[in-house]
């Protein structure tokens, strides 16, 4: 089954041929012939979509409309309305109330199902985008923005003309700019690339020529496949002689056709409503990678959280198992911090963590990962790094936080601070075993070194759940060698050394 079609019209005859209709294409059918008890009915039903007559016993499709609205499960329902023939004023009046799209009698099967398909599937892209938005707080990510969904009003968008020759788009442009304030640009299609360049549209409006359409056709879909224009609102405008390729337009991508030809006061309201479902659109995508991106950032330091951390290091593992190179993890953890809390409070703490952040993400390769794992402890992961590399990267963050006092907020003197930090080096290939017990060295400049870390070598094709198992080993690991930093005398670096 493709879904279930709410039909609603007066007409028993009607209703009958629009269910055989709908039947034959496997959509299952709920009808009735008044609004009286349509809000009840849709929420038993839940319809992919409404197709309803214009004027009804008891109201008309701008009343459906708003009984929908009154549920927000129900308010952005795909709606059809069945205009009478040759009625171009009904199909207005629908379309400025809101309804998805206004078809006239005698209804054309082929345009009809294309338009379902095309309705139901633009709607269920924005349903799964409102799950992803406010599913984020209930799998662990970060919580749902609050606020309306409904974005501020549409600014002045950018409409791109995209006709046969220049002539149609010259008067396509005069006609529109009298029904709406938008920008609009003629492309005619053997120029498309023009259209690619930046700015990219809001919405292009294409021309299906009556003669020759497969070219159009054809850029309509590579327009709604392209990375550049995929969000963009696509509107096709068949010539009356060829309406039959409407429903393949729908097919192919367009999210709104044109079958009776071009029409400025309609096509202007057909953009403002695709305008809407883009904005909309938009703000919810906006929504969804803030969100994403907030259940992996630290919200105070900017750096990554431990979240995202743990898999990149597994993945930092992986690469090391494929290339046979070694690499470091680090744990680093401000020594006394607590001290900073009790005497300072916590603003002081936090404006010193924020100030850490800062030093080692100046100390390290564009591809290296810093990220912070505790309340004052950070976790650095350094891809294609040996012993001797991982040592030199270690006194250098060192120096960057021993080196200067952080300044704290208040009338207050800047305070010195050191860190400690564990090394281990990452073996070259497969899994990493427990070290050996050996206690570390201390060098002359205060730097602890131990050579005694066993790392047994495994098979080079890690699956993920053992590189998962080998980043939580690489962390116990680093905590070892940071707690022998600490014990040590804090202000040291401890390496426990790689395989051989």
């Amino acid at each position: 089954m493709q879904g279930t079609i709410l039909i609603l019209d007066s007409v028993s005859t009607n209703r009958i041929m629009l269910k055989v209709q709908l039947s034959a294409s496997h959509y299952h059918v709920v009808q009735s012939d008044r609004l009286d008890g349509l809000l009840d009915l849709a929420r038993r039903c839940r319809p992919d979509a409404v197709i309803t007559a214009m004027d009804l016993c008891d109201g008309d499709a701008r009343t459906v409309r708003r009984i929908l609205s009154q549920d927000d499960m129900l308010a952005e329902i795909p709606i059809i309305a069945v205009t009478p023939q040759n009625d171009r004023a009904a199909r207005l009046r629908a379309l400025d109330a809101g309804i998805d799209d206004a078809q006239s009698q005698p209804l054309d099967d082929m345009v009809l199902q294309a338009r379902l398909r095309s309705l139901i599937r633009n709607h269920g892209a924005a349903e799964d985008l409102r799950m992803r938005e406010g599913g984020t707080s209930p799998i662990g990510f970060a919580e749902a923005t609050a606020g309306s969904l409904q974005p501020s009003p549409v600014r002045t968008a950018r409409i791109a003309l995209l006709t046969g020759n220049g002539s149609n788009g010259a008067d396509w442009k005069a006609a529109l700019a009298q029904h709406m304030p938008h920008h609009l640009s003629i492309v005619r299609q053997d120029r498309l690339q023009q259209l690619l360049s930046a700015p990219i549209p809001d919405a292009i409006v294409i021309e299906l020529d009556g003669e020759n359409t497969t070219p159009a056709l054809r850029q309509l879909a590579d327009l709604r496949a392209s990375h550049a224009t995929r969000h963009s609102a696509l509107i096709a405008v068949c010539q009356p002689a060829a309406r039959s390729h409407a429903a393949e337009a729908l097919d192919r991508g367009a999210h709104d056709v044109m079958s009776e030809g071009f029409f400025a006061e309609e096509l202007a309201l057909r953009l403002a409503a695709q305008l809407r479902r883009k904005a909309r659109s938009d703000l919810l995508r906006n929504r969804v990678r803030d969100g994403l991106r907030a259940s992996v950032i630290d919200p105070m330091t900017g750096l990554f959280n431990r979240r995202y951390a743990l898999p990149r290091l597994a993945g930092i593992a992986q690469n090391a198992a494929r290339t046979g190179r070694p690499f470091a993890v680090m744990l680093a953890d401000l020594d006394h911090f607590k001290q900073v809390n009790d005497r300072f409070g916590h603003g002081a703490g936090d404006a010193v963590l924020t100030e850490v952040a800062f030093r080692l993400r100046c100390q390290l390769r564009r591809d290296d990962l810093v990220a912070r794992v505790g309340g004052e402890e950070f976790m650095i992961a350094l891809p294609d790094t040996d012993r001797d590399a991982a040592t030199a990267m270690a006194r250098s963050l060192c120096q960057a936080i021993n080196g200067a006092p952080f300044d704290l907020p208040g009338p207050v003197p800047p305070v010195p601070l050191t860190i400690s930090i564990g090394v281990v080096i990452g073996p070259c290939l497969g899994r990493i075993g427990h070290a050996g017990n050996g206690q570390p060295s201390i060098d002359q400049n205060g730097f602890g070194l131990s050579g005694n870390g066993d790392v047994s070598v495994g098979h080079p094709d890690i699956a993920p759940t053992e590189a998962d198992m080998t980043s939580t080993l690489l962390m116990d690991q680093a905590d070892r060698a940071l707690y022998e930093a600490k014990h040590a005398g804090r202000n040291q670096v401890t390496v426990l050394g790689a395989a051989a």
